[in-house]
């Protein structure tokens, strides 16, 4: 065997050798059937290859791996890949749609362009949708004792594995033996409080005669990280430059005034609420605005950074062999999990939400409330924390085996998905807030006693009583008018496949060539039903989106290889799916050709060619009509009043944090997303236990499903109305279109249809290196490291516009760049320890996304964030392996970003950066002597 070959089959090729029948020992293999042992099946291809490392470049983390460098969840594993450089929503993106879920983005590119495969079955989809819009997967449901290795695939695959393998191919491949059996104990905590972890695992593996079987359960159970067990997240921004700005917990204002807006008409200037927030709620000022009640904690600290949650997973392997040419298997894995988290959002009133705003004639004055209910009003947010459940499982049943004596082998199996969620959120009633605000406070509509308001402007008039909004309610109030509502989700997939293999067709000067064929058909299914109240206006500020649908779809799969010399390989694969939408057939076609080059058996020169696509989701084709209250920075008025670049923070507030509706739709009539792939690179591995790798891929997707960012449409509505961008592209046409402004001129609702909008290219550069050592007495050392760096990323957001460069326009954009990881693993006898580092490298500050460029006063980047994980194994015998692993070893926090308002809390990029700090993990692993 090669030396380029030796350095990774070595490690691998055994995991990944299908179940082999058991023989009996009078029994000898023949020529052909040692042949077939020498290959093994690798991911990104369908035929057994004798060659670990083939044209498509690979990324493999084993177990061990896992382990040694510190990863306690596999969502953890992947998303420490210097592959993963996209910005991604998880459960500190508090108020997000997902809060409940983990996932991560390669190059940058969507969460959706990426194929989760569990043991090269798909996996199933999560059934709640990412931002709002997106199905994806989750892989916080994956039990990390229970997987084997990963294999990471980038680029495109849609010729071998269909819809979604755009940006790449992540499978996860699962334990299938076991030595003996054994039991796993962890204890985790975190220095900086909060997040402590317990987890148990138990797995063992059984054979009767013909049948084998490995059983594992995992159970684990973690606690919150609220933002205030973080000196980061548990106050308003101390490090702006004007300093820390109060939230508004008691706001009078008036919306027809652009500046000093702010009426504080509490009689007690604010004394009654000064309990609120741990005694931190007092009279505040905010410049151009004026006084109000606040706090420079507010509700923000109160929300939760990381989730409370309790799993428990059940996984089974099973073989049975009916003869030395068949063996029946299955396979289940199964997932339940209970999560609890306090989102952002759900601790406010105001007349605005509540179409309430009124004239107060007593003052002569329109005027808009607002409150922000403090945790003693609530009686405790962890009394009124979200919970999600799910259940998920993917269960598989088949046969596999050779025809008689001939080089053909078959797999024919059948594989069922399912997930399930139930999430119940706190929220208040509409009509029960509104009418305890309106005993409370407004009292009754004067209107037809003292006529209307004096513009004409149709609302209601109220003399109220401002001495009772000045003053906290009491958690039973509260309870009054709140409670939980619940949302049920589903997804499911089925799938026949069937697999015909030769490894040996026929001889060509390089070898046997190969072939491989498939056919796979089956169906699934999406839904997605929030509770009633969500769409009759039951639920106060929010509403939800509603979908079902499902589909079949067809595929038919080949493969060729042909070993055109010793030095040189040729694969070509074929690939035609076909999807039943609404009764229209949508059919797409998909091809790739590799070449494979070995001038010397050290030296891989390798290259590909293909295109890929993405049929569009459930969710994008069968989603009802949808939207959400939030706020948006009105940049158009701000910059009429003056306000942009570093003095943006000084925007009145009813402008920079301007409420409004945001509403978007599915759409049957989706084209599928295409691409068009190609990579090449080098693998130089001269010596055994050293190897080298460096690959170029490129990316060009067209048809991209999408929305707008609201953010992003307000900034772009912006430049477009003030001719800073030309009005009459399709994106300012659009952008201009989407916003609806009240009779203030105010932002009041935002529409952003699902719709093929964009166009995206990326070409990035990957390597890898692995080396090991043997030091003699001193024990061994092995080296690893792995770097991508993105050279090109545009955008077209509409036919017609120009491309966007990501690199150079934060506001679309804070993806990193860069990213490179390292590790050094030491080991002696019954000893090993491992350090390993990782680079993210520097992303745009938060005043860059905001300008969209790096030029003005104060925009630029934040550092690069290095964290370093480190692990110690001891065995004090042969069973027994005791751990103590550290992750981020320094306490090391986000890189600092003064450009941040002062009114935020948490000044970092959430979807970049975590403020978790360091935690520490005990472990013991124990290993049972079987018997005999």
């Amino acid at each position: 065997m090669t030396a380029l070959t030796m350095s990774y089959a070595s490690a691998y090729a055994q995991t990944t050798t299908p179940d082999a029948p058991q023989q009996s020992t009078d029994q000898a293999p023949d020529a052909a059937k040692a042949k077939k042992l020498e290959a093994v099946m690798v991911t990104g291809s369908l035929i057994p290859q004798s060659q670990i490392e083939t044209a498509t470049p690979t990324v493999t983390i084993t177990a061990e791996q896992m382990q040694a460098r510190g990863f306690t969840t596999v969502a953890q594993a992947l998303q420490q890949s210097s592959l993963s450089v996209g910005s991604v929503q998880g459960a500190q993106f508090s108020g997000g749609f997902t809060q409940g879920a983990q996932t991560l983005s390669l190059f940058g590119l969507p969460p959706g362009f990426v194929k989760y495969l569990i043991d090269g079955r798909p996996m199933g989809n999560f059934p709640a949708l990412y931002n709002g819009s997106d199905v994806f997967n989750n892989l916080s449901s994956i039990p990390i004792e229970m997987v084997d290795h990963i294999d990471i695939l980038p680029g495109g695959q849609s010729s071998l594995y269909g819809s979604d393998a755009i940006a790449g191919v992540i499978n996860i491949v699962l334990k299938k033996k076991l030595d003996a059996p054994v039991l796993d104990v962890r204890y985790g905590w975190n220095s900086n409080g909060g997040g402590a972890a317990r987890r148990v695992y138990l797995a063992n593996s059984f054979n009767a005669g013909k049948f084998n079987m490995i059983a594992g359960v995992q159970f684990e159970s973690t606690q919150p990280i609220w933002g205030y067990d973080r000196p980061l997240t548990a106050q308003a921004n101390t490090n702006a430059a004007g300093g820390p700005i109060a939230e508004r917990d008691y706001l009078d204002s008036d919306p027809t005034l652009g500046t000093n807006g702010y009426a504080l008409a509490d009689p007690n200037n604010c004394a009654n609420t000064t309990a609120g927030f741990g005694g931190t709620t007092g009279l505040k000022y905010r410049p151009n605005s004026g006084y109000y009640c606040g706090s420079n904690v507010g509700t923000s600290p109160y929300t939760t950074l990381a989730n409370e949650s309790k799993t428990a997973n059940l996984y089974t392997h099973a073989t049975f062999d009916v003869n030395d040419n068949v063996q029946l298997y299955s396979d289940l894995l199964y997932n339940y999990q209970e999560q609890k988290w306090q989102p952002d959002g759900n601790d406010i009133w105001s007349t605005a939400n509540s179409g309430l705003t009124f004239y107060d004639p007593t003052r002569a004055q329109y005027t808009d409330l607002q409150h922000l209910f403090s945790p003693e009003e609530v009686g405790g947010y962890q009394n009124s924390m979200s919970k999600q459940i799910e259940n998920s499982y993917m269960f598989s049943l088949g046969g596999k085996g050779t025809f008689g004596q001939s080089d053909w082998d078959y797999d024919l199996g059948f594989t069922h998905s399912n997930d399930q969620t139930n999430e119940r959120d706190y929220h208040a009633y509409t009509n029960a807030i509104n009418s305890f605000y309106t005993n409370r406070v407004l009292g009754p509509d004067l209107t037809s006693t003292l006529g209307p308001d004096p513009q004409g402007l149709g609302v209601p008039v109220y003399e109220p009583n401002y001495a009772a909004f000045y003053t906290p309610i009491t958690p039973a109030d509260y309870r009054s008018f709140s409670g939980y509502f619940s949302t049920q989700g589903k997804t499911w997939d089925n799938m026949v496949r069937g697999q015909v293999t030769n490894a040996s067709l026929f001889t060509l000067p390089g070898g046997d060539a190969g072939l491989a064929v498939v056919l796979e058909g089956g169906n699934q299914g999406w839904a997605y039903v929030p509770d009633p109240g969500y769409f009759n206006d039951q639920i106060y500020g929010y509403t939800a989106s509603q979908g079902a649908g499902h589909r079949s779809r067809y595929a038919g799969t080949s493969e060729l290889s042909f070993p055109l010399l010793q030095q040189l390989t040729l694969d070509v694969s074929g690939r035609r799916d076909s999807y039943d939408v609404s009764g229209n057939r949508i059919n797409h076609n998909t091809y790739t050709i590799s070449l494979e080059y070995r001038p010397f058996d050290s030296l891989l020169l390798r290259g590909k060619y293909g295109t890929a696509f993405k049929m569009p989701t459930l969710a994008d084709e069968y989603s009802g009509s949808s939207g959400y209250y939030s706020t948006v920075t009105d940049y158009y008025t701000c910059a009429k009043l003056g306000y942009t670049g570093s003095n943006l923070g000084g925007c009145p507030a009813v402008y920079s944090q301007a409420g409004y509706f945001n509403s978007t739709q599915g759409n049957v009539n989706l084209k599928p997303i295409t691409a068009k792939n190609w990579n090449y690179g080098v693998v130089w591995a001269p010596i055994p236990k050293f190897s080298l790798s460096v690959d170029y891929l490129h990316f060009d997707i067209k048809n991209e499903v999408g929305t707008l960012p609201a953010d992003t449409i307000s900034q772009e509505n912006s430049l477009c109305l003030q001719g800073i961008l030309d009005p009459t592209t399709p994106s300012c046409v659009n952008a201009i279109n989407a916003i609806t402004r009240n009779q203030f001129g105010a932002i009041q609702d935002i529409y952003t249809p699902k719709q093929n909008i964009a166009r995206e290219q990326v070409n990035a550069i990957t390597a890898n290196l692995n080396y090991g050592v043997d030091i003699g007495l001193y024990g061994s050392l092995s080296f690893a490291g792995s770097y991508s760096d993105e050279l090109k990323h545009d955008q077209q957001p509409l036919a017609g516009d120009p491309f966007i460069n990501y690199l150079t326009s934060p506001l679309y954009s804070t993806d990193f760049k860069s990213k490179v990881n390292a590790s050094v693993t030491w080991s002696k006898g019954d000893w090993a320890t491992t350090l390993y580092a990782n680079r993210d490298g520097r992303s745009p500050n938060y005043l860059a996304t905001v300008l969209n460029n790096y030029t003005a006063p104060d925009t630029g980047y934040v550092s690069a964030w290095i964290t370093y994980n480190a692990s110690v194994q001891y065995s004090p015998t042969k069973n027994l392996t005791l751990s103590f692993l550290v992750n981020n070893l320094f306490n090391k926090m986000p890189p600092v970003d003064n450009s941040y308002p002062g009114y935020i809390v948490g000044p970092y990029n959430s979807t970049n950066y975590d403020v978790y700090g360091r935690q520490m993990y005990l472990e013991a692993t124990y290993k049972f002597a079987k018997p005999g």
